[in-house]
Parts: structure tokens; C-alpha cells; sequence
């Protein structure tokens, strides 16, 4: 099966452990280098509307993702997945 980038932004991503909805695909991470994707990224929900930012990213590294079906991604995370707070480059 092959996927596309733009393919997985309209996946929901669940943990298998405790079946968690995570969220939706919002980003990834690829080193330029290898050219091998290191990480899905799921933005953080916003706080009052947007009013007062967001709340820290979702990270979960590639070797946490066990199957990519049709609809779903299922991840295992033990415990909490790691958060990332987003840098504003200007």
C-alpha cells in the first residue's frame, strides 16, 4: 500500500493502547538528509478560540505507528506522546 503526504492529513490518528482519539494528521517531520519521514505531528487544540493560542503539539515518532488503514492511524504510545511547543519563525 502506498500513501501520500497529503493522503495522511485526513487520517485520525487513535492509540491502540487506551483508545484515545488523538486527532487528525497536521504535519510531518522528514530528515532532508535520508529522505525518511521521522514523525507525525497533530497540532494542539486551540485555547478560547484561538484567543490565547494553542496548546503544545503532538509528536509521535515513526516507530509508534504499527498499521495506517483507509481511515485510521494506530499508534502505540506508552504512557503520553511526546509534546512539542511550536516555534513562530518571522
Amino acid at each position: 500500500m502506498s500513501c501520500r503526504i497529503a493522503e495522511l492529513r485526513h487520517k485520525e490518528v487513535i492509540n491502540q493502547s487506551d483508545g484515545m482519539r488523538l486527532g487528525f494528521v497536521d504535519d510531518v517531520e522528514i530528515n532532508t538528509k535520508t529522505a525518511q519521514l521521522v514523525s507525525i505531528v497533530i497540532y494542539g487544540r486551540l485555547k478560547l478560540f484561538g484567543i490565547l493560542g494553542r496548546y503544545d503539539d503532538t509528536v509521535i515518532p515513526w516507530c509508534d505507528i504499527k498499521l495506517i488503514g483507509e481511515d485510521t492511524i494506530l499508534v502505540t504510545c506508552a504512557g503520553r506522546p511526546r509534546k512539542k511547543k511550536r516555534r513562530i519563525i518571522c
